[in-house]
């Protein structure tokens, strides 16, 4: 039910007590958590062994300015870097997309990690916490990446994750630090920004995660927090089975129903499968918060103990290499909004 954050490069024996708690899913890994390949391997089998269950890894590693796994890895380009090529060749940029989403996958599964969470498939319309990290403005052309991106996910034997549902990237405000409000309505919403949704569930997407944005003309309460989107209109109009994932609960916006208690309860009650509490701050709170709570323990089966991919196997591989010469020349138009947020003022979220 939760997923948690770890301090550093090692875990420390209050973390491991953690692993431990029933409620316990497993650990984003983040930049904090990461000094070379070797370190983050070590530490994903150290997770495991605490836990001494099946438990999720995950981390954000989407390219450009979210990439928390850098040294030894491929650089990747930010994603809004294949809107130019696809408006030149749209062939060819979601051949290329598909190949970037492979050689992510293959990277972070060989570090013993299950799941990046990607694809973002927001829009690219000036929201300062997506910025370059969304392909495009066109919603038609994010729906076609969306299917590439998470057909590429799954030939590296990783599941897909669509975020931020549904859709973050048409409102100026960042939530990791403010508020945000969408006052569209829900047509509106369905012929722009639940597009490229739409489009990734059909591609066999396996989770989506939620935005901390409000849509006032849908419901009141931020979209994770609201069984109207995740019951009625995720699960039931558009056919979704996959895992529910909240954004980080730490968020600035998440704030908008309470503590951390009334956080978790709003997403755990609106229908979220996996609550993220990414700040080792909050774990302790956060676990006691959920005493008492009947256990979903089935929800994240299907990305579990699909196995690592080892390192040895993949830079032998000759997909590897054509895969890295292929995107070395896509570069992401600097962006009037959004870049600004520098390298991660995500913090260590996304």
């Amino acid at each position: 039910m939760l997923l948690i954050g770890v301090a550093g490069h090692e875990l420390t024996a209050r973390e491991r007590d953690w692993l431990r708690h029933d409620a316990c899913a497993g650990v984003t890994l983040f930049a904090r958590n990461f000094a070379s390949r070797a370190q983050v391997a070590e530490l994903s089998q150290a997770i495991r062994e605490a836990a001494s269950r099946p438990v999720l890894l995950a981390v954000d590693q989407e390219g450009g300015r979210v990439q928390r796994f850098r040294e030894g890895y491929s650089a990747l380009p930010p994603l809004h870097g294949f809107d130019a090529l696809y408006r030149r060749d749209a062939d060819a940029a979601l051949s290329l997309a598909r190949e970037h989403a492979w050689l992510m996958a293959s990277e972070v599964r060989a570090s013993g990690v299950d799941l990046s969470f990607a694809p973002v498939v927001d829009l690219a319309r000036g929201n300062r916490a997506v910025g370059d990290r969304a392909f495009s403005p066109d919603p038609q052309a994010v729906a076609a990446f969306a299917r590439a991106y998470v057909e590429g996910m799954h030939e590296a034997g990783m599941a897909a994750t669509l975020k931020h549902f549904p859709g973050h990237g048409s409102v100026l405000e960042d939530t990791h630090h403010d508020a945000a409000v969408d006052p569209r309505t829900l047509e509106e919403l369905r012929t722009l920004d639940l597009v490229p949704f739409a489009a990734g569930i059909d591609a066999g997407a396996d989770a989506v995660m939620m935005a901390h944005v409000v849509y006032p003309q849908i419901a009141p309460e931020p979209a994770g927090c609201s069984a109207r989107w995740i019951g009625d209109i995720l699960r039931n109009e558009m056919g979704f089975r996959g895992v529910v994932f909240s954004d980080d609960i730490g968020m600035a916006a998440a704030g908008a129903v309470g503590g951390i208690k009334a956080r978790i309860d709003a997403h755990l009650d609106a229908g979220c499968d996996v609550v993220l509490v990414s700040q080792p701050t909050q774990v302790e709170e956060a676990l006691a918060a959920v005493e008492g709570r009947a256990l979903n323990t089935m929800a994240l089966i299907g990305l579990i103990g699909r196995g690592p991919l080892g390192w040895d196997g993949l830079l032998a591989d000759a997909r590897r290499v054509d895969a890295q010469s292929k995107l070395e020349g896509i570069r992401a138009p600097a962006l009037e909004i959004g870049v600004q947020s520098g390298a991660n003022n995500m913090g260590d979220v996304a």
